[in-house]
């Protein structure tokens, strides 16, 4: 008859070695809230940590409003460890006390405009509002290079941008080209006129994306970020221009806090640091995302934006008060437009 206990030894061994590899897989991992896989290359993003650091951070398909209302929620007893926001919802999250101060190692090569000063939020990548522009379905016009140019009577039915009193995109549109034409963030009275006349020329103006409806010449001329024309130019192999205007626009930066009592603290303060290193910093670039830290970006990858000398017209704006004016600017343009 077999005996049993040698394989009783054999099994309390095995599952001694089980909970042991168990526990140091669950002090590797870091949870990030709103880390979602098909955004910005998120997963590339993961997979790099993982490989790097051992830091396993699963995917989290949050969006910022979802992401923030989880952790106030989690409040007195967190989950997450790190937070990828919009950077008015990071803003939102610092003055909800729900993150921590954290100046990763790459502070100093941050730009003041992209960071908290005492270090509850730092941007990672940023977007820059201009005209993407499909050339094909110009029809021999010529692409246009500042907000004057929109209102040419040439350009009407050509030009897209997203309702600006429900996306924030198109919100971002607004302020663009308001504070370019002489605006304030207490003063939209430039751009809303702006806007009036351009209603001359019967504008498009969907309530979500319309990417496909621009490589599609449905709508030749679109108000967006540079990374989704690039996508299209480089990606998609369409003949797309992205035009910085030649009066100026606004840079919006995404940006990564430390959750405030992280469970994994010291894992979560490594995944901040890897995302602005030099790799991290790359894969935003490769996926056509303006990274936080320039230096961090290859020729090769530079060679897909514009040169430096046009993103000196996007500026940073103070993004508390773009947030804080957005409710009465939304109410304004849907009283005046109509």
């Amino acid at each position: 008859m077999l005996q049993r206990k040698p394989f009783s030894k054999i099994a309390a061994a095995l599952l001694a070695g089980a909970i042991l590899v168990s526990q140091q897989v669950m002090a590797a991992d870091a949870i990030c809230y709103n880390c979602p896989p098909e955004w910005a290359d998120w997963g590339t993003q993961l997979h790099a940590i993982a490989k790097d650091t051992g830091i396993n951070v699963p995917q989290d398909n949050k969006n910022s409003g979802q992401a923030l209302a989880q952790l106030v929620a989690e409040k007195a007893n967190p989950v997450a460890d790190v937070v990828y926001l919009g950077v008015t919802f990071g803003i939102q999250a610092a003055k909800s006390g729900v993150v921590a101060d954290y100046k990763p190692a790459e502070w100093d090569d941050i730009p003041a405009g992209m960071k908290d000063p005492q270090g509850k939020w730092v941007a990672l990548h940023s977007g820059t509002l201009g005209f993407m522009v499909n050339v094909d379905a110009l029809g021999g016009l010529p692409v246009p290079q500042s907000w004057a140019d929109l209102l040419k009577p040439e350009y009407k039915g050509m030009i897209g941008f997203l309702d600006p009193s429900s996306a924030f995109v198109g919100y971002v549109g607004a302020v663009a080209a308001n504070l370019a034409l002489g605006g304030t963030l207490q003063n939209f009275a430039p751009g809303l006129a702006y806007f009036k006349k351009l209603s001359a020329n019967q504008p498009i103006v969907p309530k979500q994306t319309a990417y496909a409806r621009v490589l599609s010449g449905e709508i030749p001329i679109m108000l967006d970020y540079d990374f989704n024309a690039y996508r299209a130019k480089y990606t998609d192999h369409a003949n797309v221009a992205f035009v910085i205007p030649k009066e100026g626009t606004i840079t919006v930066p995404y940006v990564i806090s430390l959750v405030k009592n992280a469970p994994h603290a010291d894992n979560g303060k490594k995944v901040i640091d890897y995302v602005l290193s030099d790799k991290g910093q790359a894969i935003w670039a490769n996926a056509y995302l303006r990274p936080v830290r320039l230096s961090a970006m290859s020729a090769e990858a530079k060679q897909g934006f514009l040169p430096d000398s046009d993103y000196a017209r996007a500026k940073t704006v103070d993004y508390q008060q773009m947030a804080d004016a957005q409710k009465a600017f939304s109410a304004r343009y849907l009283s005046e437009m109509q």
